[in-house]
Formats: structure tokens, C-alpha cells, sequence
């Protein structure tokens, strides 16, 4: 299964190889014909790859945020100041390298009450300033359980988020709502109230790896 963010590159992609396939066709060197059918099937084997989306099964639980990306975790902060959440905030950073599924997910059900997006630069998604100098999405959702806030975060490859979410929108915890195409980060800030469930350099999975648990309930 390929996400619909994908269709348009998947194709003119498809389109290209399959040119230079038919054009190596009438090569008469062997090496060089077989090495260029080798790699542009390798090429499309590479997009096919980095647009799949997986179906997920997320976990029904009250009182947990899961994970909005696949990748791993570069950061666990239990004292981040944040605008949205308005005061002090847990935050946990999701690195996507360009072999993770790329598909984003709602992190918890709630409503989309804040969206803001950023220009900025595109330094290496892992380095810890991304979050405050990157090009990014901020989205904000009130909870059954509070506000909650995540950012897609564009890396030094990567240059086009897409987020179909508006504001007023209702949203599902594990529904698909994006992607950042071709390598990437997400950052997820809540109120102290919820308690990391995760650790440094743990591998993630959209949709269905718990993130936080509320620590109240």
C-alpha cells in the first residue's frame, strides 16, 4: 500500500525509468545497458519504498498519546517552555531517516485548535535546533486531557511538509494526516502532567508505539 501523498512521484518517477529502460534497450554495450536498467530499477524500488504506507493498528487505551511518526527517539525534555501547552512542557523528538515509513499520524483524539507554519532553514533534522530554526508545521490539539502540541520539522533533505488537517477539524488518535517527504523530525510537547513511556535512541512506530501516559488518570 503507497500513501496518496506519493502518487504524483511515484509516477512521473515510474514514467522516467521507464524511459531510460527503453532507451538502454538499444544500447549495444552490455555492462553499460545492464547497469543502467539495474539502476533505474533500483531507483523505483528506493520511491516504492519511501512512500509505502502500512496499515497500523493502534492501541485502545485512554489516557495515552501515541507516536505521530516512525523513526527514533532523540530526545526526551521534561523542561521545555511551550507557547501552545503555555508554560512548561514535556517534549520528545522523533528522528525520520529516509528508510522510515514517512506517513505522519494523529498522536491523540481531540480538536485541531492550532496550526502555524514556519519558513525557516533546513539544518540536519537531528541536531537539537531543528525545532526552533527549521522549516515547520505546528499543530495544536485540545484533548479530553488537555492540550497537546507537534511539530513536522523539515531536515536538510527534505523540502515539503504536507499536513491536510484545518482548524476545527475532529481528529482520531492514529489517523493519517501527512507526511514530510524524503527525511525528517517530529517533536511532540505536552503539559507535565503526561509521563514519557519511551527512551533514548528507542525505535517508533507511527500510530501505534506509546509515547506518553497520562500520569493522573
Amino acid at each position: 500500500m503507497f500513501t496518496k501523498y506519493g502518487y504524483t512521484i511515484i509516477g512521473i518517477v515510474s514514467i522516467i525509468i521507464f524511459l531510460f529502460i527503453v532507451a538502454a534497450l538499444f544500447i549495444n554495450n552490455n555492462p553499460v545497458k545492464i547497469s543502467i536498467i539495474v539502476v533505474a530499477v533500483f531507483s523505483l524500488l528506493i520511491t516504492l519504498n519511501f512512500f509505502r504506507d502500512p496499515d497500523r493498528t493502534t492501541p485502545q487505551k485512554d489516557g495515552i498519546i501515541v507516536s505521530p511518526a516512525d523513526g527514533k527517539i532523540i530526545n526526551i525534555n521534561n523542561d521545555s517552555y511551550n507557547d501552545y501547552i503555555g508554560g512548561q512542557a514535556n517534549k520528545i523528538s522523533i528522528f525520520m531517516s529516509p528508510l522510515n515509513v514517512h506517513v505522519n499520524r494523529i498522536p491523540v483524539s481531540g480538536l485541531i485548535e492550532y496550526l502555524n507554519y514556519f519558513e525557516g532553514k533546513f539544518i540536519a533534522a537531528f541536531e537539537d535546533k531543528a525545532s526552533a530554526n527549521n522549516e515547520r508545521m505546528e499543530i495544536g490539539i485540545e484533548s479530553n486531557h488537555g492540550k497537546v502540541m507537534f511539530s513536522q520539522i523539515a531536515g536538510f533533505v527534505a523540502r515539503r511538509i504536507v499536513t491536510e488537517l484545518e482548524i476545527g477539524d475532529t481528529v482520531k488518535i492514529g489517523e493519517r494526516f501527512g507526511m514530510i517527504k524524503f527525511g525528517s523530525r517530529v517533536d511532540v510537547y505536552t503539559p507535565l502532567n503526561w509521563k514519557p513511556v519511551v527512551h533514548l535512541n528507542q525505535i517508533v512506530t507511527a500510530g501505534e508505539t506509546i509515547l506518553f501516559e497520562l500520569a493522573d488518570k
